[in-house]
């Protein structure tokens, strides 16, 4: 989750929370109240599309990442049992010294050049996500790129949060020619050894990542951040590509990232490839979404709030998708950021994680399985959910891993859920559901098996009867699962239990 998106979340997701009542929070304990009934009806050999979507998370760089921090074993080891294609990998500026290679201006035959502390974090990543794609890209340009009134200052502790680093709206050069060398050098830094800087010095890596089934982004939500126009952003993309393909022509590139309101205007500008130097490609463009927490109302109203927001981004999804179709249909989309949070104004960094509601993360967990399925009916390539490790003070409520153990919540038992189960090639089939508060998408797998995804989208059980549901198996994570791994159950009978804010796959009996 980006700054802009703070910025811009407030008329479109009402995040302002300018006091965090806790105590209003307080959720009730499960009751007894009967379960309500629901029925789902799959026509199984009605296919509606074949997937081509992946469920994917988001990586930012932070301490919690560090090799010698306490949870780095567990980081990466949740990443690497995940499996995921498409893993978003954008080192972002509230840590500069893990996003900028670069931090001090070229001067007197001498350049700041130093991937020392940005090595080991993309290593890692490298070897966790090793045989799968990924989307990477470093999305802070450096400061002294900008024009500004002053230098921007930056801590020596590169542990140290930084928030007023991206500063200035106008470039220092103007042919752009600065910015896109910058990310050339970088890309040549992974892909071919080394580079040469600004003074003809060769800086070696020994780096030859083979990077030529990812996605390089360009930036990260340029409506936000130096508040760029469709136009600037436009020529910028196209100036670094240019000069990245000439050091990594096989990889493929990926524009836009926006966050906040999703004006139709950059995708008409954008996608239109006469607004393009010829040769450029639009491999595929990237927006962002987050559900966020009422800022006058408890958490009993959080279900529907969230679940409301998602269809109001869905239709968003549609409309900017006839405008892709209609100009550059070979183009991809990502949604390079997408999930739930919680936040004032200042966003999650003043929040206690401490106090976040324990059910809001299996209702996180919820809205992210519910709007991965109906993006996959609408052709999306990949959903990152943001984020795997959010430390205290960068957007907790955000976090997969809990920020002092690393040890799993219910947003990454969530997505594994999908990962075990969903994937491209799935055929989805025409699935109905007899109330509004249960969602069920019917899948036939590429092995042929038959699988329902359920999500309850309400703090209420219900029963859900599936013709042919006997002998089939349900795996699930609910509030009875809190933040443990997803449970498993035998189906006696037609009827399967979804239990409070419940993810759950039922896989049905050959």
């Amino acid at each position: 989750m980006l700054r802009s998106e703070i910025d811009m979340k407030r008329a479109s997701f009402g995040l302002v929370l300018t006091a965090l009542a806790f105590a209003a929070w307080a959720y009730p304990t499960p009751g007894v109240a009967p379960a309500e009934k629901a029925t789902v009806t799959v026509d199984w050999n009605k296919v509606i599309r074949v997937s081509n979507t992946s469920a994917t998370v988001v990586v930012s760089t932070n301490p919690m990442m560090n090799r010698d921090a306490p949870t780095h074993d567990r980081v990466f080891r949740a990443l690497r049992d995940l499996q995921c294609d498409y893993v978003s990998n954008g080192p972002w500026f509230p840590y500069p010294r893990f996003a900028v290679a670069e931090l001090e201006p070229p001067a007197d035959g001498r350049t700041s050049w130093d991937f020392s502390l940005i090595d080991p974090f993309q290593i890692d990543i490298a070897q966790a996500t090793q045989g799968h794609p990924i989307g990477w890209g470093f999305a802070t340009i450096p400061a002294w790129m900008f024009k500004t009134e002053r230098p921007v200052a930056y801590s020596a502790d590169p542990n140290q949060q930084v928030w007023d680093y991206e500063q200035g709206t106008e470039l220092r050069d103007p042919s752009m020619k600065e910015v896109a060398d910058y990310y050339a050098r970088v890309v040549s830094w992974y892909t071919r050894g080394g580079f040469a800087d600004e003074f003809g010095k060769w800086h070696e890596s020994g780096h030859y990542f083979k990077h030529d089934h990812d996605y390089f982004g360009v930036l990260n939500e340029p409506n936000g951040e130096h508040h760029m126009s469709p136009e600037v952003y436009t020529a910028l993309y196209d100036a670094v590509v240019m000069a990245c393909l000439k050091v990594a022509p096989q990889m493929k590139y990926a524009g836009l990232s926006l966050g906040g309101s999703l004006e139709p205007r950059w995708f008409e500008y954008f996608l239109n490839h006469n607004n393009h130097k010829a040769g450029v490609p639009l491999d595929m463009v990237s927006y962002h979404w987050y559900a966020g927490a009422p800022s006058d109302k408890g958490f009993e109203s959080w279900p529907e709030a969230f679940f409301i927001q998602a269809d109001s981004f869905l239709g968003k999804v549609r409309y900017i998708e006839s405008i892709r179709q209609r100009l550059s249909p070979e183009t991809r989309t990502a949604i390079g950021e997408c999930g739930t949070i919680i936040g004032n104004d200042g966003g999650s960094r003043d929040l206690d994680p401490e106090q976040i509601p324990k059910p809001y993360w299996n209702l996180s967990a919820g809205v992210y399985a519910y709007v991965y399925s109906e993006l996959a009916r609408l052709g999306v390539e990949a959903v990152a959910e943001d984020g795997l490790a959010q430390p205290r003070g960068y957007f907790p409520s955000t976090t997969m891993l809990d920020w002092s153990t690393g040890e799993p919540n219910a947003r990454y038992w969530g997505l594994k859920l999908l990962r075990d189960n969903f994937g491209p090639g799935d055929k989805l089939v025409e699935s109905r559901v007899s109330v509004p508060d249960v969602y069920a998408q019917g899948f036939v797998g590429t092995d042929g098996k038959h699988k329902i995804l359920l999500v309850n989208k309400r703090d209420r059980s219900f029963e859900v009867s599936i013709p042919g549901g006997t002998g089939a198996t349900e795996d699930y994570i609910d509030r009875t699962t809190g933040n443990g791994a997803p449970a498993s159950v035998h189906l006696t009978s037609d009827v399967a239990n979804l239990g409070e804010m419940a993810v759950a796959v039922v896989t049905l009996a050959p």
